[in-house]
């Protein structure tokens, strides 16, 4: 394991400690040992970093200079483009990836998606002619504007910081918002790269500021029941995303949330190569902690016995092929922390006392190492019903239930109180569209097409959020809407 460089706040256009100089241990998921140090940050300094992203806001013509704001923003994607090395060393020391992972959404693929931002931002409408109308005998020209919405908290987790933070951070930006971010205190690293970074290329003192702490929840609440903060961006639980709606509504705060999932893969009975699409469903990617992961597949009772077989042998076949640092193939490493591997494990075993079967894994496993390694974990002869079934375990847990029919896979994949993502599988296309219209999610895949894509909104239905992130609509989540009408 590396040392990563010390993670230091980023506040009014310096990089500094934190006041009175305190740290805390950055823990790396690989070994459970110390692979950095990160600034403590104090209320001191929390509500500096808000004083500071409320001047430039309401002082400077940051809100109103776009020209400026894609040029500085431009800069600082070539600018991570160049560190690409220090990202991936942030990723696979203190986020825990595996190579795989690095190489798609960790790093590569939070860049791509920063520059669809870009790229969509000339696309935006600051003003919209509405057109005249008459009213009590006199003629009234209307145009709409969009303007920033103010002062952003952006909240982030620690799944896959370095794409959540380039999503808030950056559409915020663009929309001419100031910033204070907070990374998630596992994750300090990939939140701390962009202050040091933004000083480099220049930004304004104020425009961004990053603040990081041990405690989870110190920082947030201020920023949350802070009036001179307008808007808080968070990615993370459900239950915290209730907490910060409720915390928020004492200043009307506008509140966008980006939470659970408990998405559904639907593998209907003509799906093509259906044995080899069963196997490839196993949940391994990143240790299966993410919040669109697949972690329910349904597959038809009819052919239930086939599929059940090719998981089998398809998690027999992966038992030595995980847990590798060095291996460029490897999808899945440790979870995140020891807290997080006792979360898994208590769903494992909930999952046997609620009389699932256990087809695969469920162990952990120190021979991989002294960090918090779980075996990829696969449940059987589910019920919908089933706690392992509703709850969002956030680790490599794959749940296999059976259907009917087309109605009774729709039925199940709906009955969630999430509706992040999911999939459809068939060979007939129409079928497959069909089904998938009729899932309540923010997003669904059809035969497998990549809908998580940076030009593209994310964001779920029910308890998974309010809002999109990313595309067009996610930089107009950080703009307000002001009519103007005048008289000539």
């Amino acid at each position: 394991m590396v040392m990563l460089p010390e993670a230091k706040l980023y506040i009014d256009g310096t990089v500094r400690r934190a006041a009175g100089g305190k740290t805390y241990d950055d823990i790396g998921p690989w070994t459970g040992d110390v692979v950095g140090r990160a600034a403590d940050a104090s209320a001191e300094d929390i509500e500096a970093a808000i004083a500071a992203a409320r001047r430039p806001f309401d002082t400077t013509d940051w809100p109103t200079n776009h020209a400026r704001r894609l040029k500085l923003v431009t800069k600082l994607y070539e600018l991570f483009v160049a560190k690409r090395d220090r990202l991936v060393d942030i990723a696979r020391h203190e986020v825990g990836a595996a190579l795989v992972a690095v190489n798609r959404a960790q790093v590569d693929m939070a860049l791509d998606a920063w520059k669809d931002l870009i790229d969509l931002f000339p696309q935006i409408a600051w003003e919209k002619d509405r057109g005249t109308r008459t009213t009590n005998g006199f003629i009234t020209h209307r145009k709409t504007v969009r303007e920033a919405v103010g002062v952003v908290g952006a909240i982030t987790p620690w799944n896959f910081p370095l794409y959540v933070n380039a999503a808030k951070v950056v559409s915020a930006l663009l929309a001419g918002c100031t910033v204070i971010l907070k990374p998630a205190p596992d994750t300090p690293s990939a939140g701390t790269i962009f202050g040091e970074l933004a000083a480099e290329v220049g930004f304004p003192p104020g425009v961004l500021n990053i603040i990081t702490g041990s405690d989870p929840a110190m920082a947030g609440e201020m920023l949350v029941t802070d009036k001179r903060v307008d808007l808080i961006t968070f990615t993370g639980s459900t239950a915290i995303g209730k907490h910060i709606m409720e915390k928020g509504a004492q200043t009307l705060k506008r509140v966008f949330l980006e939470l659970g999932g408990k998405s559904a893969k639907i593998v209907l009975d003509d799906a093509p190569n259906f044995a080899r699409e069963v196997m490839q469903s196993i949940l391994v990617f990143h240790a299966g902690q993410g919040c669109a992961v697949q972690s329910r597949l349904l597959v038809p009772k009819s052919r239930y016995a086939e599929a059940v077989e090719a998981l089998r042998q398809a998690y027999a076949g992966y038992a030595d092929k995980w847990g590798n640092f060095d291996d460029p193939a490897n999808l899945m490493g440790p979870v995140i922390s020891a807290k997080q591997r006792e979360r898994v494990m208590s769903y494992v075993e909930l999952g046997k006392k609620e009389g699932a079967t256990l087809l695969a894994g469920g162990n952990r496993r120190p021979d991989k190492g002294t960090g918090w390694f779980i075996e990829p974990t696969c449940f059987v002869d589910v019920t919908n019903d089933m706690r392992i079934a509703q709850e969002e375990i956030f680790g490599p847990v794959l749940v296999v239930i059976p259907f009917e029919d087309d109605e009774d896979a729709i039925r199940i994949a709906n009955d969630s109180e999430y509706g992040l993502s999911g999939g459809v599988v068939s060979a007939d296309l129409d079928r497959a569209l069909r089904v998938a219209n009729r899932i309540r999610t923010g997003s669904i895949s059809v035969n497998g097409g990549a809908c998580v894509s940076g030009d593209l909104p994310f964001g779920g239905y029910k308890v998974s959020g309010v809002g999109r992130e990313w595309g067009i609509e996610g930089i107009e989540e950080y703009l307000e809407t002001k009519t103007v009408a005048y008289r000539m």
